[in-house]
């Protein structure tokens, strides 16, 4: 999707209609690089292009959990952005934060701007939105995992590349025949303690934490040792053992592997679309994440991943009418709509999602809308609508450890996930003790 020519048009009359003076400048530190980076950069242009009082300034500060740190690190020295970009596990840190944030919704308030929150997607701003129901940050790039497919290498092993892969137990099947037939890399997973565990709860409906994984407050314990995610990694640890599920990293290494097409199968995030799109060479679909027909008959709702922009404390009146005008851009129709097209990030709005379909991407991209769907469907449940729990970054962390165990074969999955509780509850009993 495009522009319209009027719509950059009337941004250049108005920009030079308008009296130069000076402009109230804020800075946004992101965490994105390549392709990702230069939409952001479009997006940040588009910006200041269409308006003459405010400069958004936009930087790279590494990953997101560097991100995060140099975050931290700034508000701490009194250099702190205007607007910050943190992960959803950094969201009870960022709350817990005390007189480090300025609530979106106290932003756009005291700015005197329009800001309706029920235009936004329950299912992504619940994440980020109080107890009694007001955003504390925005909602930006929220993405959510999804099953992809290269429809060229099931071919070629000699299988119907619309083969139903809706259920792990159709996957499993499928894996056997692409082992038999051959291929070095059946299947490959990003970001497994998003995509295998927490998204593997939600979806099945069983707690991760209690306190309704951490809404409920910071005195939560994690659970997700539970016979469900137990079955549902030691199914994952067999096929590693047999080499049909090949682990390529903690992150999305396994990206790569897929692109090139390396791999047949490949759970990721729904905001893979871009690289994908970009660089693979084969026929490709996106398929709903795949569930686990013996536990549940019909699957629930997945959790999002991705990022949010905090306000940081500190600025000034005219800064935070700046940072206010921004994120209302960022959230105008057309803009949220373009992003969804470009990314494969949710639509943070309906407004957005209804522009995209009647514009026809949907049908001339088909799969593109499955990331909604599967977000939107079901109403979430309390088990289902996403996890606030402290030092979570350094819990995943442990995750990960005890889950590479299991797929090398040192530990069977209960003891692995028996482990990543243990030490997991003990880092949330400190971020608990720092609250009080």
């Amino acid at each position: 999707m495009k522009y319209s020519t009027s719509f950059i048009a009337g941004a250049a009359v108005l920009c030079s209609a308008q009296t130069a003076f000076a402009q109230t400048e804020i800075e946004f530190w992101h965490a994105f690089t390549g392709r990702l980076g230069e939409l952001v950069a479009e997006q940040v242009e588009t910006f200041n292009a269409s308006q003459n009082d405010y400069t958004v300034v936009a930087s790279h500060k590494g990953n997101y959990s560097e991100t995060l740190n140099a975050g931290i690190a700034a508000f701490r020295a009194g250099e702190q952005p205007d607007i910050l970009m943190v992960f959803e596990v950094g969201t009870a840190t960022m709350m817990g934060a005390k007189g480090a944030v300025k609530p979106v919704y106290e932003v756009m308030e005291d700015a005197g701007a329009e800001f309706d929150q029920s235009k936004y997607i329950g299912s992504v701003k619940g994440y980020y939105t109080s107890a009694d129901g007001n955003m504390l940050s925005l909602p930006f790039n929220s993405s959510t995992p999804v099953l992809w497919v290269n429809r060229d290498m099931l071919e070629e092993a000699g299988i119907d590349p619309d083969t139903d892969l809706s259920t792990w137990e159709n996957v499993g099947a499928t894996l056997d025949q692409l082992k038999e037939a051959g291929v070095d890399c059946p299947m490959t997973t990003a970001w497994q303690s998003w995509i295998q565990l927490e998204n593997m709860s939600a979806y099945h409906d069983v707690p991760f934490a209690t306190k309704d994984n951490g809404f409920g407050g910071t005195d939560t314990e994690l659970v997700f040792n539970s016979p469900a995610q137990v079955a549902h990694i030691s199914a994952l640890g067999d096929w590693a053992k047999e080499g049909k599920f090949i682990y390529a990293g903690r992150r999305n290494e396994g990206g790569a592997n897929f692109r090139s097409g390396e791999c047949a199968l490949f759970t990721e995030s729904s905001a893979g679309y871009a690289g994908i799109k970009a660089e693979a060479e084969f026929a490709f679909d996106v398929r709903p994440l795949p569930y686990w027909s013996e536990l549940v008959d019909e699957p629930q709702n997945t959790i999002i991943g991705g990022a949010s922009l905090w306000v940081m404390e500190g600025q000034t009146d005219e800064e935070y009418k700046a940072v206010a005008a921004f994120l209302n851009f960022l959230s105008s129709p057309e803009i949220q709509a373009k992003w969804h097209q470009d990314t494969g990030y949710l639509p943070i709005t309906t407004e957005a999602g209804e522009k995209t379909r009647a514009d026809g991407f949907y049908d001339e991209n088909p799969g593109t809308d499955i990331a909604v769907i599967q977000m939107t469907a079901n109403e979430p449940t309390n088990n289902s609508k996403g996890l606030r729990l402290g030092s979570f970054d350094q819990i995943r962390g442990i995750i990960d450890e005890e889950l590479e165990a299991v797929w090398a074969g040192d530990k069977d999955a209960q003891a692995a996930l028996d482990s990543a509780v243990e030490r997991g509850n003990a880092l949330l009993r400190r971020f608990e003790s720092s609250q009080r």
